[in-house]
């Protein structure tokens, strides 16, 4: 392949193919429809709260071995910190009682014999449960397999919330499985939480953007493609507002947009069309990280708690039901289990709610059944995107993985 390959997006899924094809000696051109790259995973200064924020937040955990890879090449593995040490607090708004899930580092799992390494009232033959994971049902929900055990509520639960943006009735067992098998099934050296130690651009997005300059490749902001030319089984041109752009016999095309774009631009294309919103709550304020730099609240408003130097920031996934309520009654509701979380004092400080309201695919059996591979009806255009199948659900994991996946199948391609 001598051609130019012409990645539209540049979310974490078109950096991932950009690198990757750069990396094999290809010329890439990077087109962005906004004026950042990054999509979900990015970071800019907020003008009201006066400081930088996250546009969400997000944990990864060593077992993510594509973003380890990601990050090894464009230089940035050194900014990402976190606890060291598979810790998980986590704080129980019903009783008040608090916990520290803390896992040995090797595969094999002794921290299970001991109490006060796993979750309270909690026994071994519940953890012992999680083995049914290795093998699941494509049509399983996880609250159907798994909301007998013990540990659904003060744990399960809210990993697979946070792991599918999707409700336990009705999320897919087999990607939760999936999550779990790379992860918790793993043993601890896969569990280590990981978080930017200044913000996601400058750990996912900057440093690839300049990698991929220093080799050449510039990122085109508002350059939408409203538009695909195709004949004889391939892509001819891409449409912009600026005119066409011809691609030549050896050029290819990777489509790394959401997926109602990837519809629009491929009439006929299955893909998830039903989504789940994430709100992200930013409060200007100052708090002890405790043993993680977050806390996961079990029975609260809030589900996720990460503190920041300077900002506390809250995650609710699968918030369908709570997207169109006014910021400021979704601040005050979240306000108080940030205050038990961290234990803080005072009125609510500054803050900031912001709605995805299609973060993600609703990770259902039947929506993963919807979800297409790197491969279209035309020869020179691949596919993108943490709504892909990927084997994942909808994650920055994922997002890497399916523009590795995109740029494998352009370049076996030749």
């Amino acid at each position: 392949m001598s051609g130019t390959v012409h990645i539209v997006g540049a979310g974490l899924a078109g950096l991932a193919a950009a690198t990757e094809l750069t990396a094999a000696g290809r010329t890439v051109a990077l087109y962005e429809s906004g004026p950042a790259a990054g999509g979900r995973c990015r970071s800019y200064f907020d003008r009201e709260l006066g400081c930088r924020i996250d546009n969400g937040n997000h944990l990864l955990l060593s077992g993510n071995r594509a973003a380890a890879a990601y990050l090894d090449r464009i230089g940035a593995r050194a900014t990402l910190g976190g606890p060291g040490a598979p810790v998980f607090p986590f704080l129980d708004r019903a009783s008040g009682a608090r916990w520290v899930l803390r896992l040995n580092r090797g595969r094999l799992p002794w921290w299970v014999l001991f109490p006060e390494r796993r979750v309270p009232g909690s026994r071994v033959r519940d953890y012992l449960g999680l083995l049914g994971l290795r093998r699941v049902a494509p049509a399983a929900n996880v609250a159907a397999l798994l909301g007998a055990n013990p540990l659904f509520r003060p744990l399960l639960e809210p990993l697979a919330v946070a792991a599918l943006n999707t409700p336990a009735a009705s999320g897919s067992a087999a990607l939760f499985a999936a999550v779990v098998n790379e992860t918790l099934l793993a043993g601890g050296d896969a569990c280590v939480p990981l978080v930017p130690r200044e913000g996601l651009s400058e750990s996912f997005i900057d440093p690839a953007l300049s990698w991929l300059a220093a080799r050449g490749v510039r990122a085109q902001f508002g350059r939408r493609i409203a538009a695909l030319d195709a004949a004889d089984g391939r892509v001819q041109a891409l449409q912009t507002g600026d005119g066409a752009v011809p691609l030549g016999s050896e050029d290819r095309v990777v489509l790394a947009v959401p997926p109602w774009v990837a519809a629009d631009l491929l009439p006929g294309l299955a893909a998830p069309d039903a989504f789940e919103a994430i709100l992200n709550i930013h409060f200007r304020t100052e708090a002890a990280p405790g043993p993680a730099g977050f806390f996961g609240v079990v029975g609260g408003v809030a589900e996720w708690v990460f503190v920041k130097p300077g900002i506390v920031s809250v995650t609710i996934s699968a918030a369908n039901r709570m997207v169109d309520q006014p910021a400021e009654a979704i601040a005050a509701a979240v306000w108080p289990d940030v205050r038990a979380a961290c234990g803080l004092d005072g009125a609510m400080p500054p803050w900031r709610v912001v709605k995805e309201k299609r973060a993600t695919f609703a990770a259902t059996p039947d929506q993963a059944a919807r979800r297409p591979g790197p491969r279209t009806g035309l020869t020179n255009l691949a596919l993108a995107g943490d709504w892909t199948a990927t084997g994942l659900p909808a994650t920055i994991e994922g997002a890497i993985r399916s523009g590795n996946a995109a740029a494998a199948f352009l370049l076996a391609r030749g």
